[in-house]
């Protein structure tokens, strides 16, 4: 059940590119779970900044000095990011959640791949974390355009098994895109689950290697989210169910955790023409009846 909090900074720190916010979050780092999301209110209260901002939860503290904490992390490339990460202990954020649907956590112990691009990789460590305490094999692989956009190594080497590292121009790592080590991991450690979480043409290259190998995948979809709790309907995607039929899904309270082989990533940002509902279904207004 998400909740609204008045969330005070307890420390904003530099990461590469970006910026981690520790923030007081009161028993929302309870019920907290690897892939929830939180909604922030940006601009203080007289911005003309009305939409709240969508990030993953990078993890939480249940108790400490300060109750409960929940970490988020902010790329400045806009005006409401910008005013995020400049910031300073003693803020004030408004904060939303845990919103979504949380990544499924296997009941046995298996070998599982976690693949993030950029700052998409921040869900998986607390995924890391519960997944080794279930007794499961945790090897990562992470990606991003250069060695400033990556993000977590040294945190990923002190809880993986293996870390597996990306570049688009091999700043760091090896050079090329995150399935060429994703491959490679597969191979070696007989992966049964790969969990993703970055951009989503990254998403749809993840979950088709996954899907051709007969391995289960689950992606954390990267939609715009203008309201977070299933309002504006601007993240909506289409997605096969379980009686095979395409429908529009809202990936702020439908996910956004999907199978992988269930997303239609090609037809991501169109409503794709047998999607239920859509123009010309039968039975859909306008359709054939």
């Amino acid at each position: 059940m998400p909740n609204q909090y008045r969330g005070d900074v307890v420390s904003v720190r530099r990461a590469g590119s970006y910026f981690v916010l520790t923030l007081t979050a009161g028993a929302m780092a309870e019920t907290a779970r690897p892939g929830h999301f939180v909604a922030l209110a940006i601009g203080g209260e007289e911005s003309g900044l009305l939409l709240r901002r969508a990030f993953s939860i990078h993890g939480v503290q249940q108790r400490g000095v300060f109750g409960g904490t929940v970490d988020v992390v902010v790329s400045p490339h806009g005006a409401g990011t910008r005013w995020l990460a400049q910031r300073h202990r003693g803020d004030t954020v408004d904060i939303v959640g845990p919103l979504g649907r949380p990544f499924s956590l296997p009941r046995d112990p298996v070998s599982c791949a976690l693949v993030g691009g950029g700052y998409g990789s921040a869900p998986l460590f607390m995924l890391a974390e519960q997944l080794r305490a279930r007794g499961c094999r945790v090897d990562m692989v992470l990606g991003a355009a250069n060695e400033d956009k990556l993000f977590g190594v040294l945190e990923a080497k002190r809880m993986a098994s293996t870390v597996t590292i990306t570049t688009d121009d091999g700043s760091a790592g090896v050079r090329g895109r995150v399935t060429d080590g994703l491959a490679k991991v597969m191979a070696s450690h007989g992966t049964e689950v790969v969990y993703a979480c970055g951009p989503m043409g990254m998403l749809a290259a993840v979950a088709q290697m996954a899907t051709e190998t007969g391995v289960y995948s689950q992606c954390a979809v990267e939609e715009s989210m203008a309201c977070g709790i299933g309002v504006c309907m601007t993240c909506v995607l289409p997605v096969i169910g379980d009686d095979g039929v395409t429908r529009m899904v809202r990936s702020c309270v439908d996910g956004p955790v999907f199978r992988g082989d269930t997303v239609r990533w090609a037809d991501v940002g169109t409503v794709p023409p047998d999607t239920l509902g859509a123009p010309g279904v039968l039975g859909a207004p306008g359709g054939n009846r």
